[in-house]
């Protein structure tokens, strides 16, 4: 895939950001703690969705599987932003930063599918609900969550052959704390217009499709909640909507400033802080935001807790 006689750039330098050294020790312990926080709630949340039969439904195993990506994205960026704050050149190979670079896209447009996926399960749930359990069944729900699994895999991988195998001569430094697709087509060699019109499409496509079907879903549930002559039903109705909503909102505005949007020449400190946004602090904040808007989630916890003090 890295063609030898394409780039004669080994390693790239991540400039991360530009702190004195007392607030880099700050934010390596805000960042530990975040990260310590996101991957020990996230697994809670998939350990009772997978051992409490209760919540083997089909709202409850999608939000398992967008648990999972959120380790994904916390994991693929802030092990490695974290040991570079204790360093003073922060370098990455070649083949690390593409790596890094392919799951980014990956984690990023699987979960892009698999909001959609949930979108429409609470269509179907509030618009149809006669036909919920036939058209949402156990195996079709096992099918589509694979679809939006194979689908991230699968697309990113010719976008990042591409990408690695222009000519890379210098520069090598990279205006960000991990290889982000913004800040690594700055770097090529050559004239970049073609390249960086193709991946501004490429993911403009993807965001904007993604996010055009979940408000195409929501239109409906909307205009169906607000049919509904019970207060109480329509109060459940927008319960059951509500937590995804705030996730949609958050994830979508924090990628659409920093993709959907014409490349520029490098990458400004608030883009930085987008970043930080959605791969730090929306995985931090999604288990929270279900747990603590869902009562069934509350009940088994409590139950789950309640049953490992028996046990010791």
């Amino acid at each position: 895939m890295l063609s030898e006689n394409q780039t004669s750039i080994r390693e790239f330098v991540l400039v991360g950001f530009s702190n004195p050294s007392e607030v880099q020790i700050f934010l390596l312990i805000l960042f530990l703690l975040a990260y310590v926080l996101t991957i020990c709630g996230n697994i809670i949340i998939i350990t009772i969705v997978q051992l409490h039969q209760q919540l083997h439904t089909p709202m409850y195993l999608f939000l398992s599987h967008l648990s999972l990506i959120e380790i994904g994205h916390m994991t693929n960026t802030t092990p490695k932003m974290l040991v570079d704050f204790l360093k003073e050149e922060k370098f990455i190979s070649f083949v690390g930063c593409f790596t890094q670079l392919y799951f980014n896209l990956f984690l990023g447009l699987t979960e892009n599918f698999l909001l959609v996926l949930m979108a429409y399960d609470r269509y179907l749930a509030i618009c149809i609900p006669l036909n919920y359990t036939t058209r949402m069944n156990s195996r079709t729900c096992r099918n589509l969550s694979v679809a939006c699994w194979v689908g991230g895999l699968l697309v990113p991988i010719s976008p990042t052959i591409m990408l690695c195998r222009l000519p890379f001569c210098g520069p090598n430094r990279i205006n960000h704390f991990f290889c982000d697709l913004a800040p690594v087509l700055t770097l090529p060699c050559g004239n970049k217009s073609f390249t960086e019109f193709f991946f501004f499409l490429f993911i403009s496509s993807m965001v904007i499709g993604c996010f055009s079907l979940i408000v195409v879903s929501y239109v409906n549930i909307i205009v169906a909640i607000l049919r509904m002559s019970s207060a109480g039903g329509r109060q459940k109705a927008f319960s059951t909507c509500s937590a995804h909503l705030i996730v949609v909102s958050i994830y979508y505005g924090s990628v659409m400033y920093m993709y959907v949007r014409p490349s520029e020449r490098g990458i400004r400190d608030s883009d930085k802080v987008v970043s930080v946004f959605y791969c730090v602090v929306t995985p931090f904040l999604n288990p929270f935001i279900y747990s603590l808007r869902n009562s069934k989630v509350h009940e088994t916890f409590k139950l789950m807790i309640a049953k490992t003090k028996v046990l010791i």
